[in-house]
């Protein structure tokens, strides 16, 4: 698999980028705004009520690895904001994606993480890419950027994100076989007594790792809700055997520079929603 010339981006320390490319991950410390974040907060309140009256709606209490009130993936869900493009796609994540992946960056995927106060359920070790490959054995895709960004401070007692670096995991160049929780739904990868490196971090921050990476998160054992949003963010589509596609592949940086057009994108949903009816 080619790997991009990546393009300098000055505000990144050269080591947390020498450090993305060798061990796998990058910690940018109180990198967002106030003002951003105070949105995303807002925002995560929002789709955590849209999520529970979902379910409610349903009479379920969990929807596959969400766990009504305990434990939030909410996927995919930016075109039914106003504001969740603004910092999808800014010029902060834009050279975040760029000095990790290089020049060409499309949007993969993005969710809301959360665990609820005092009972936010664990969350096993896995690769990301290791999802993919549950779905296509033979996937041969380059690793993509998954952008860890807490909207409260995080450690390991509300139930942080534990990162194995590559040179402990061997995940530099592979992508294990994943076997699933019968109970939790949760894929996991690895099973081994290195317990990762525990992210403590302010909020605002944003932990960068590819998507080989080992990662885990513990249980969230404090009195406040630990919330997390995250974008992903590839080099190129991530394909299906039948050529479809995983995910989204939603044009952001090209050639180094950031060409996201929101009027175009949200009519190219219009669009497939009615080719959908």
């Amino acid at each position: 698999m080619t790997v991009a010339t990546v393009p300098p981006v000055p505000w990144i320390p050269q080591d947390q980028i020498d450090q993305y490319h060798n061990e796998g991950y990058m910690i940018l410390e109180s990198v967002i705004s106030d003002d951003m974040l105070q949105i995303l907060r807002e925002e995560c309140s929002y789709f955590l009520g849209y999520m529970d009256a979902e379910m409610d709606a349903q009479g379920v209490e969990k929807q596959g690895i969400n766990y009504g009130r305990n434990r939030y993936f909410i996927s995919n869900r930016y075109h039914m904001s106003t504001r969740l493009w603004q910092f999808i796609y800014s010029d902060l994540m834009a050279d975040v994606a760029m000095a990790t992946l290089g020049p060409e960056v499309q949007l993969f995927n993005e969710q809301w993480v959360v665990k609820a106060a005092e009972k936010g359920a664990s969350f096993s070790w896995h690769q990301d890419s290791g999802y993919v490959k549950f779905g296509h054995k033979q996937t041969t895709h380059r690793p993509y950027l998954t952008c860890w960004c807490p909207l409260d401070d995080v450690n390991e007692e509300n139930g942080s994100v534990y990162l194995l670096p590559h040179s402990r995991g061997g995940t530099k160049n592979w992508i294990a076989d994943h076997g699933q929780d019968k109970d939790s739904g949760d894929l996991i990868g690895y099973e081994g007594d290195d317990p990762g490196i525990a992210v403590e971090a302010p909020a605002g921050s944003i932990v960068a790792f590819s998507s080989y990476n080992f990662h885990r998160s513990g249980a969230n054992t404090t009195p406040k809700m630990r919330r997390v949003y995250l974008p992903q963010y590839s080099a190129e589509p991530i394909l299906k055997p039948d050529g479809g596609l995983w995910g989204q592949a939603v044009p952001f940086v090209k050639d180094g520079k950031n060409v996201y057009d929101h009027a175009a994108d949200m009519a190219a949903r219009e669009r497939a929603k009615k080719d959908d009816v």
